[in-house]
């Protein structure tokens, strides 16, 4: 299934400086959700109308935490039927490209610092069927994105550094998002990292469309409310952005 054939029933789409339309995609992070009940979390938050899952695989080598790998995301494939959004903050995703990709991610992201040759890891997961995203960690130029643009499906921006919890939303890193666009990008940017309803509005009018939240989700068991929220924030702020430059 192609990227943009997912939640085809999304009512707004926007485009940054881009002639193809991108639909505002909110992908709840399963980390923030209850473990001992995933399954009725992820069937939750598909009714309460998540676009994407996104699940974050941490190796403790890469980064210093460690959260799960290719069981953990089987079992979630065996009840989801969403978009399933794998971020692989690891260190080699070159060797664990098939394993993921057999496990049921439909797009995994790896970070630009974690190899020599992204473009040799990009024709790697292409060849089995899955699409990619590059992420790119705060503190690295976003010049190392540009190679690859015609490459991947999606870039991804963090907007904490990858693998450390409790951070605040990063506002500086906008300017990537906005640089990423200004180059003719017209796929997918993803942030990640402090979204919620007082950060998404700056982040969709930077030109980013999809938004990973966590707290911002899970905060209450009224998934659907929570979602619609950040969704309703991100469109209005998309379409008074387009309303100024008319």
């Amino acid at each position: 299934m192609l990227l943009n054939e997912h939640r085809t029933d999304t009512s707004f789409s926007c485009s940054h400086k881009g002639d193809q339309m991108r639909p505002i995609i909110i992908a709840p992070s399963l980390l923030s959700c209850n473990f001992a009940r995933i399954a009725d979390e992820v069937l939750a938050l598909e009714v309460a109308g998540a676009d994407w899952l996104h699940l974050d695989v941490m190796d403790g080598h890469f980064v210093p935490n460690i959260t799960f790998g290719p069981p953990v995301v089987r079992s979630i494939k065996a009840v989801a039927t969403e978009f399933m959004d794998v971020h692989l903050m690891i260190s080699d995703p070159e060797k664990y490209a098939e394993v993921f990709v057999k496990a049921g991610a439909d797009m995994c992201s790896f970070h630009v610092e974690a190899v020599d040759d992204p473009g040799r890891v990009i024709a790697v997961y292409r060849e089995l069927g899955c699409k990619v995203g590059l992420a790119l960690d705060p503190p690295t130029d976003v010049e190392r994105l540009k190679p690859f643009l015609q490459d991947v499906d999606m870039i991804l921006i963090m907007s904490v550094n990858a693998g450390f919890g409790g951070q605040s939303f990063m506002p500086e890193v906008l300017g990537k998002v906005r640089t990423v666009r200004d180059w003719g990008f017209s796929g997918d940017i993803q942030i990640d990292g402090g979204i919620s309803v007082a950060t998404i509005a700056s982040a969709s009018e930077a030109g980013a469309n999809v938004f990973v939240a966590g707290s911002a989700v899970f905060c209450t068991l009224d998934y659907a409310t929570n979602i619609l929220r950040l969704r309703k924030i991100a469109e209005e702020s998309v379409a008074s952005e387009s309303g100024g430059k008319q």
